[in-house]
């Protein structure tokens, strides 16, 4: 069976150089091409898949360049709302053999971190995220913690639950952003690399779910995983559940 040819945009960054050596070391697949941002795309015309890891502002241009050239996407670029996401979608509708993977996060703790959170979030009335993350990261709150917030505040709404219990009636910002009723806290400081705590808490218990990326290399078996999963699965895959078979 022929190698996968694997394209990186925003090849020299943190993640994308990440990407370009894990793709070389994996049996299976070969590097075709990496481009930044302002580069000719054409370099990376020859791929099958193409990895993204640029910029919440050139993200969906990529995207749209790619999947009118046939090419399948794995997107680790932050920046997703609803309306994107439909952007999207109605791509690959009109270009049904191409496939995209868009997820918050592509370390296997983290994706299990954001999966154990929403089966705890029924059992607590109250919860929490704080996300910490380096000082050149340009979002805030993470994807990660967005996604988390989001799947937390569903598993609540299935369960029954009203709103998280807060009787705060002052606040200068201390409390955070507030994604689908569930507050996110950010931190930016040197020597992070990527981490989440989700605090769950009722009466007498509090339970934490933390997970912590020490090195960027921790992300790369799932990006492998995910080259792997979207050249035989066509349209649009939201995070790596489907991916790693949860």
């Amino acid at each position: 069976m022929s190698e996968i040819r694997v394209g990186v945009f925003g090849a020299s960054g943190r993640m994308g150089s990440q990407v370009v050596h894990a793709v070389d070391k994996a049996e299976g697949m070969t590097i075709v091409g990496g481009v930044d941002i302002g580069e000719p795309r054409e370099t990376v015309g020859p791929a099958q898949v193409i990895v993204d890891f640029t910029h919440p502002d050139a993200v969906m241009d990529n995207i749209e360049w790619a999947v009118s050239h046939g090419i399948n996407m794995v997107i680790g670029t932050t920046g997703f709302t609803p309306e994107r996401i439909a952007r999207v979608r109605e791509l690959v509708e009109a270009h049904p053999k191409v496939g995209v993977l868009i997820a918050s996060n592509f370390g296997i703790g983290a994706i299990l971190m954001m999966r154990f959170a929403e089966i705890a979030a029924k059992f607590y009335p109250s919860v929490e995220i704080i996300e910490l993350h380096h000082p050149n990261k340009v979002d805030a709150p993470s994807g990660t913690a967005a996604t988390t917030a989001r799947r937390i505040a569903a598993a609540r709404d299935e369960a029954g639950l009203g709103p998280v219990p807060d009787a705060t009636v002052h606040d200068d910002g201390a409390r955070g952003a507030v994604i689908d009723g569930i507050h996110v806290h950010g931190v930016r400081l040197q020597g992070l690399v990527a981490h989440q705590e989700v605090l769950f808490g009722q009466a007498g218990e509090t339970l934490t779910i933390r997970e912590d990326s020490y090195d960027r290399v921790s992300f790369m078996p799932g990006v492998v995983a995910g080259i792997r999963h979207i050249v035989a699965h066509p349209g649009l895959t939201l995070e790596m559940d489907d991916v790693l078979n949860f």
